[in-house]
């Protein structure tokens, strides 16, 4: 059992149906993808956002769920290297919401 195949199927980006979700500056939009890393420390949240965004298309917005502070403060300032951008991060009940925009 290697380091990455801990909970293979929790930690896999899933298609999310299109919810939409308002961000505090006051625009919708449209989830397209969901990654849950919730009980994953690093480097695994970062790794799961970039296969999320390899696989997405031009606009579409990924919702990262996260419960680790330190992949909290990381994943925004990666993204700028992989042409996405960092919409918001909120904090929810017991994890952050990381929402992302693919450029």
């Amino acid at each position: 059992m290697g380091f990455f195949s801990k909970d293979k199927d929790k930690a896999a980006d899933r298609a999310d149906g299109g919810r939409e979700v308002q961000l505090s500056d006051g625009r919708s939009y449209r989830v397209t993808r969901q990654v849950d890393c919730l009980g994953d420390s690093c480097p695994r949240p970062q790794l799961m956002t970039k296969k999320a965004l390899a696989g997405a298309a031009l606009n579409d917005v990924i919702e990262v769920l996260v419960d680790n502070p330190s992949s909290m403060e990381a994943i925004p300032p990666m993204l700028n290297g992989i042409g996405a951008t960092h919409l918001e991060t909120v904090k929810a009940a017991r994890c952050w919401e990381i929402y992302i925009r693919k450029d």
